[in-house]
This record gives C-alpha cells, sequence and structure tokens, in this order.
C-alpha cells in the first residue's frame, strides 16, 4: 500500500513562465530544480504549509502542452478570496470563474495557470466565534 502522496506533475511549455507564476502569484516555494535522465528539465515547488510537491516538467521533445478545459487542478487554501484577487490582480492576472461566497464564508474561485491548468482557492468558513 502507499504511504502518502509525494508530488503531482505537469509539463509546462515555458518552465520560467509558469515557475514565476507559482512563485509570485500562489507564493510557493521552489524546493529543487534539476534535469531528470532523459533530458526534462523539473522544478519542485510547495505551499509553505504543506509537504506535497508540484513537480513542473519542461520537456519539448514530447510536443506542445495542449490543456483541455476542466482536465485537472490543484487546489489552494487561501484565507480572503477577495484579498487574493487584489493579489492576483497587482500581478495582471484575474479569476477566471468566481469569487463564489458562500451564507457560512466559505468559498471558492479559480485562475488560470500559464498553459492553462487551473488552480482553484478557496476560503473556509469562518469560525463561529468570528461570525458571532
Amino acid at each position: 500500500m502507499v504511504k502518502k502522496l509525494l508530488h503531482t506533475r505537469y509539463r509546462v511549455n515555458d518552465l520560467e513562465r509558469t515557475v514565476k507564476f507559482y512563485r509570485d502569484a500562489l507564493g510557493l516555494q521552489e524546493t529543487r530544480r534539476h534535469k531528470s535522465p532523459r533530458g526534462s528539465e523539473l522544478v519542485f515547488l510547495k505551499a509553505i504549509e504543506s509537504d506535497e510537491l508540484i513537480e513542473l516538467c519542461y520537456f519539448p521533445d514530447s510536443g506542445p502542452v495542449l490543456v483541455q478545459s476542466d482536465l485537472t487542478h490543484l487546489a489552494f487554501e487561501v484565507e480572503s478570496l477577495v484579498e487574493f484577487g487584489k493579489h492576483l490582480a497587482s500581478l495582471g492576472y484575474q479569476y477566471s470563474d468566481g469569487p463564489h461566497i458562500r451564507e457560512n464564508g466559505s468559498g471558492f474561485a479559480f485562475v488560470d495557470a500559464p498553459e492553462g491548468y487551473e488552480i482553484e482557492l478557496i476560503q473556509p468558513p469562518r469560525s463561529k466565534d468570528a461570525a458571532g
């Protein structure tokens, strides 16, 4: 049986542009970078409070990356979708869907990464103490 999820790989067309998005827009930290034995350029990133990594792979020999709609997405927790939306706007990005906020304060929104992979941002519900 498997023990834990270690990383998820996404192949990309423009490694540096994509790393910049994940680093600057999402705040992920680059943990390592290397070339695989077959020649893929790999960059590993992680969210501050997560152990799992995202592996970005640049391997042009396998052809261009064409991401179809609603194929896959990564989901990250944010404190405030409104504030995160302002942060995205300051970098020239915008939500592709949302934000959608529920009565309990929870909500979600999406932003597209450079190749078209969807990134879901999830705002947790307000605590009962904060809601009064």
